[in-house]
């Protein structure tokens, strides 16, 4: 019985000390393993890292910490170490497995998934520019076609209103010789509107004549007479295309003929015989009279003499028509 039980104590130490031998060599080959699988993890997670780069994508969920920090490393090394021992003890109790974490063939089908994408949206742009290209070449067109119809309304309406400047003109010419005085080639009218010196010249061409040119004594004696009764009992001035603007004392007609003869007022003389003429009155002077200042000549309707004005003066004026 002795025998047997010293026997016994000599073999129980040798059997566990085995049975520690075997799990240490077991531990020694999972640490191995686990060393290796660690290392391909890291090669993996770098080569998608420098994948997501050269596409500039963002980093994704799997490479957030692709190397791992020592404290991780102890960590799980720590663990593994506790779980064989924890074999020996107790029954592992179940856990709610953790997601798994994405591998690189998820995040390459990501990848492609969003350069799909991104493609798609490529193609839906440049179907929305070639619809916007077509409408530009449209609404290029239609402008064309309006510029040239504003061109054609345009050219329209300038011959309408040339059309309505002949007409005036010759509404104005055959008036001038039904109301007015004809004598000869021309027709003479009065019109009672006062206006300055070159808006009545404007007024006279717009109607077809221009500022009344007495060619000579006879046709300024009938002008006379035309005024006077068309204005009687009064005196009122009236235009004549006569002036000196040009140079000073060098008078001509509208039409740039030179003047030549003239009527201007003159004080009266006194008589042979007679005693000493009083000054003669300021406001009938001599004319011409006003120099550079008055440049435009006028004629008085009740006797038909020449008075200098200045320009701007408004007063009636009287036009002549070719008949």
């Amino acid at each position: 019985m002795q025998a047997a039980w010293l026997l016994g104590a000599l073999m129980v130490p040798q059997l566990l000390g085995f049975s520690h031998g075997a799990r240490g060599a077991d531990r020694e080959w999972e640490g191995v393993w686990g060393g290796a699988q660690e290392e391909e993890r890291e090669r993996e997670a770098l080569m998608l890292k420098h994948l997501q780069e050269a596409l500039g994508l963002p980093a994704g969920r799997g490479d957030e910490n692709p190397e791992g920090t020592p404290e991780d490393k102890e960590t799980w090394g720590t663990e593994e170490y506790g779980q064989g021992e924890e074999e020996e003890e107790t029954t592992p109790t179940p856990t709610s497995s953790p997601s798994p974490s994405p591998t690189p063939e998820d995040a390459v089908t990501y990848i492609l998934g969003r350069l799909a994408g991104l493609d798609a949206g490529l193609h839906q742009l440049h179907v929305r520019l070639h619809a916007l290209d077509t409408r530009v070449v449209e609404l290029t067109r239609g402008l064309r076609q309006l510029r040239e119809a504003a061109s054609d309304t345009r050219d329209a309406v300038e011959a309408l209103q040339e059309t309505q400047r002949r007409a005036e003109r010759e509404h104005g010419r055959l008036e001038g010789c039904l109301k007015g005085l004809r004598l000869g080639h021309k027709c003479f009218l009065l019109s009672r509107d006062f206006e300055a010196q070159a808006a009545a010249q404007a007024r006279c061409v717009a109607r077809g004549g221009s500022l009344a040119q007495p060619a000579d004594r006879q046709q300024m004696e009938a002008l006379t007479r035309y005024l006077r009764g068309a204005l009687a009992p009064y005196n009122w001035p009236v235009w004549l295309g006569v002036h000196d603007r040009r140079s000073e004392g060098l008078y001509l007609f509208e039409n740039g003929q030179r003047v030549s003869f003239f009527a201007w007022h003159r004080t009266p003389r006194p008589e042979p015989g007679a005693g000493p003429s009083p000054a003669p009155h300021p406001l009938s002077p001599n004319q011409p009279n006003g120099g550079t200042l008055e440049n435009c000549v006028a004629q008085a309707s009740d006797d038909g003499s020449w008075w200098d004005h200045d320009c701007e003066r408004r007063l009636y004026y009287v036009c002549e028509y070719p008949f």
